[in-house]
């Protein structure tokens, strides 16, 4: 069953003082990047708990008429509070005071799938699954799908509805999961080929003792000490930690790129966040805990020369299983997680934001990603090993 819900378990913090707490916009340069780019031009779909477009932050941002009817139930009725924080991290306004998004100019186009929260039976079946919304969205003219939650269980249909999304030429982020102190266990969506999985730093860049960590991590971003409503009242702020914030700060990173380079393909922006992601290890050799490294957009958005590569070459080929040169053995189907208990569905999820302030030490980071210095600084890189490739 899919938990939503930043973890709000943090002091609260005053609606005045909110901006001033979003510490991960100076640490990346916000202000410097903006003058490149906002977003403008780009659409994210926010696949999540649903998200309330009368916030003071996302009046005007919320593109609900464009959901396709199949999966447009309720879609501004956040049951959870989860994907309106989500939505404002994409693409808030700042009006009001209020959360400013990482790229601002983007709009979000809100999904809304069921979810613990929702409790009456008739909402639950009338509210599509996570495989739904991530078919119609990639029917539609975004560019960029954001997936800030996981699960345990593998859905062979959530898979193919991934797979499909990115051969309609869309960039799939999702939550890596929270389970890095309680077991490890894998997580989905983000183990499935094509799904860009973030991991959470917080703002000393340290790895959450909380997110999970393995292969199938690509990338790192800010996602200790987030500003976030407290609960789908939208009354009170509380300060929040997960994958979850992490996976739509990268989402924006990427609106931002591709407002910027609109001829790019998903492959390209891709590839230069890769290129110039945060980190001290090889590039061909991730770190299971940072991927490739903490997300650095200004690195490419200041860059006027800066080569995206081949359109149409998948810059994780070899973890998403399109690489001919890797091992056929490494290609074969994964094992199946035990089904969920009696009452869920198929392809249920779990939350992306873990309830635990502990941001760990086990796999410490101090990177320093604003404008005077975007280097990632690493005490001891014995964590940084190869990854194989994912299953396909």
């Amino acid at each position: 069953m899919l938990v939503l819900g930043s973890v709000a378990v943090g002091p609260e913090a005053a609606a005045s003082d909110i901006q001033s707490k979003q510490w991960y916009l100076k640490a990346m340069g916000a202000e410097e990047m903006w003058k490149y780019s906002t977003g403008k031009g780009v659409k994210v779909a926010v696949i999540d708990s649903g998200i309330n477009p009368n916030t003071p932050s996302l009046k005007g941002q919320v593109l609900a008429d464009e959901v396709p009817k199949s999966v447009a139930y309720h879609v501004t009725q956040d049951y959870a509070g989860h994907g309106t924080d989500m939505a404002e991290l994409i693409a808030g306004t700042g009006a009001g005071g209020e959360i400013k998004g990482l790229a601002p100019g983007a709009k979000v186009v809100p999904y809304r799938i069921y979810g613990e929260g929702l409790k009456d039976p008739k909402e639950k079946e009338r509210t599509p699954s996570a495989t739904a919304a991530i078919k119609a969205a990639a029917d539609s003219d975004v560019k960029i799908i954001n997936m800030s939650f996981a699960s345990p269980y593998y859905s062979l249909d959530e898979e193919e509805a991934i797979k499909y999304a990115a051969s309609k030429g869309k960039l799939l982020f999702a939550g890596i999961g929270n389970t890095g102190d309680k077991g490890n266990k894998g997580q989905y969506p983000a183990q499935y080929p094509y799904a860009v999985g973030v991991s959470a730093i917080n703002e000393d860049g340290e790895v959450g003792k909380f997110s999970t960590n393995g292969n199938y991590v690509d990338f790192a971003a800010p996602g200790v000490g987030i500003p976030s409503w407290c609960d789908n009242t939208f009354t009170k702020r509380c300060i929040a930690y997960g994958t979850s914030p992490a996976t739509a700060l990268a989402s924006a990173s990427a609106a931002l790129i591709w407002s910027a380079h609109p001829d790019w393909t998903a492959n390209q922006v891709l590839r230069a966040l890769i290129d110039t992601a945060g980190r001290t290890w090889a590039k061909d050799n991730p770190s299971k805990y940072l991927g490739y490294g903490v997300v650095r957009p200004r690195r490419v958005l200041i860059n006027k020369n800066i080569d995206p590569g081949p359109a149409n070459a998948d810059p994780l080929a070899a973890e998403n299983g399109t690489d001919d040169s890797t091992d056929e053995d490494a290609t074969s189907n994964p094992t199946p997680s035990p089904k969920p208990s009696a009452g869920d569905k198929a392809d249920g999820q779990t939350s992306a934001a873990a309830k635990t302030t502990d941001s760990g030490d086990h796999t410490r980071t101090w990177v320093t990603i604003g404008a005077a210095a975007a280097v990632l600084l690493i005490a001891g890189a014995g964590f940084a090993v190869l990854r194989a490739r994912r299953n396909a």
